[in-house]
């Protein structure tokens, strides 16, 4: 197994294990990836475990057009109006420079993952 690709993958998904952005069911399964890994270090297992991983992660992905949904909406009384209308612009803007996904932490992770294997263009 290639290590550079291996540390690429594992850098990411301690990312997604502890993110206050991710989902619960994201940080199991970037657990569950890391404890497969652990215990069998083999190119198959590395294969089959991320491969699960990236499927999952296509079913989660948020685009910045909903990234700026979020921050119309929702994002108002999760982290106040002020906090809201910051993340609207600041997701605007990103829109306007061609940026594809949300950018908080774990969308970040996942995205770079999806990319690194193919699954998505940034």
């Amino acid at each position: 197994m290639d290590k550079e690709l291996f540390d690429f993958v594992a850098e990411r998904v301690d990312i997604l294990k502890v993110s206050n952005a991710s989902l619960q069911e994201t940080k199991d399964r970037a657990t569950a990836w890391k404890k497969a890994v652990s215990a069998d270090s083999s190119d198959e297992v590395f294969e089959t475990e991320t491969n699960a991983l990236l499927d999952y992660l296509m079913t989660r992905l948020v685009t910045i057009d909903q990234a700026i949904a979020f921050a119309e909406g929702p994002a108002k009384d999760m982290f106040g109006a002020e906090a809201a209308a910051n993340m609207l612009a600041e997701q605007k803007e990103r829109k306007e420079n061609g940026e594809k996904y949300c950018n908080c932490e774990n969308h970040t992770a996942s995205t770079q993952l999806l990319a690194k294997f193919g699954r998505i263009e940034l």
